[in-house]
């Protein structure tokens, strides 16, 4: 409970922030957006953020019991946009992250995570120097280097899952071509866990990605 209530309050905060960018977004355009030239159609943008992943998660069947948990991550997150419209962007997201999860028995080990992720992105004030947008797309989510046991049995995991996944997000023109970015996603990603050919039930991950970096245009 106390772990939600974190999770939550951490992204609010964000969420605060991205909003008040928003509104600030039209000052900005006013005050030199176009020196700054925004993006249009054909930009290439290219981030590399540092993300907090953060598990809402949720369980059935004997992980209930078990009262099994996923553990937060930060690692690093590359991200390529490109620009079809001067507002409208197709981003592909590419991060990995190794989670440990827990239980009432203890620790149960580790497992690798790989979610590219493709989204279609709405920018607004795309000509300004403050640009937020909004994102709605597909994420495919690979499970690898299971370390995952109880009681020196193995863990069986299904290793891949497919998902929604929704975006919000602001750049923050620096120079022509340098920006800073923050963002905040939610993807929905699950695996269904068997020990000795038995179910375990199924584990609903569910994180929700809270990112700081950098960005070129091209």
């Amino acid at each position: 409970m106390k772990h939600s209530i974190r999770n939550t309050i951490k992204t609010a905060a964000v969420a605060s922030c991205l909003l008040g960018a928003a509104a600030l977004a039209p000052q900005a355009q006013a005050a030199g957006g176009d020196q700054l030239n925004g993006i249009h159609a054909g930009d290439i943008l290219v981030r590399l953020r540092a993300i907090s992943i953060m598990p809402n998660v949720e369980t059935n069947q004997s992980l209930s019991a078990l009262n099994v948990g996923v553990n937060n991550a930060i690692v690093p997150e590359l991200d390529l946009t490109y620009m079809i419209r001067d507002y409208l962007g197709v981003e592909l997201i590419l991060g990995t992250s190794r989670h440990q999860l827990t239980s009432n028995l203890g620790n149960l080990g580790g497992v690798n995570v790989l979610p590219p992720t493709l989204l279609l992105q709405y920018h607004f004030n795309h000509a300004g120097r403050i640009r937020p947008y909004v994102g709605a797309g597909l994420n495919y989510t690979l499970f690898y280097n299971n370390g995952l046991n109880a009681g020196g049995q193995p863990i069986s995991i299904t290793n891949h899952s497919f998902g929604p996944a929704l975006q919000a997000g602001v750049d923050v023109q620096v120079t022509k071509s340098l920006f800073v970015n923050a963002d905040i996603k939610k993807i929905w990603m699950h695996t269904d866990a068997t020990l000795g050919g038995q179910s375990l039930g199924r584990l609903s991950i569910d994180p929700v990605v809270v990112g700081l970096g950098v960005g070129m245009r091209f």
